[in-house]
């Protein structure tokens, strides 16, 4: 068994959450609900890994995020 962290943001034009997996291509999706996206996000993370097989420790690793500031 392997952990991903998945980015989650609310989209307010859409009313969905929308969730991606950084470092793996193709893995993002989107739900209604928390509980919604999380099984969205594990069905899509299974399939695009299903694609990578044995390639799959050559993924790069979710490292962190941090908060930029700029004036606007």
């Amino acid at each position: 068994m392997r952990s991903f962290t998945a980015y989650v943001e609310w989209d307010p034009e859409a009313n969905l959450y929308v969730g991606i997996v950084p470092g793996v291509p193709g893995a993002h999706t989107q739900a209604a609900t928390l509980d919604e996206l999380h099984a969205n996000l594990r069905e899509v993370l299974e399939l695009c890994l299903e694609e990578y097989q044995g390639a799959v420790d050559n993924l790069p690793r979710f490292a962190g995020l941090q908060q930029i500031e700029v004036s606007v």
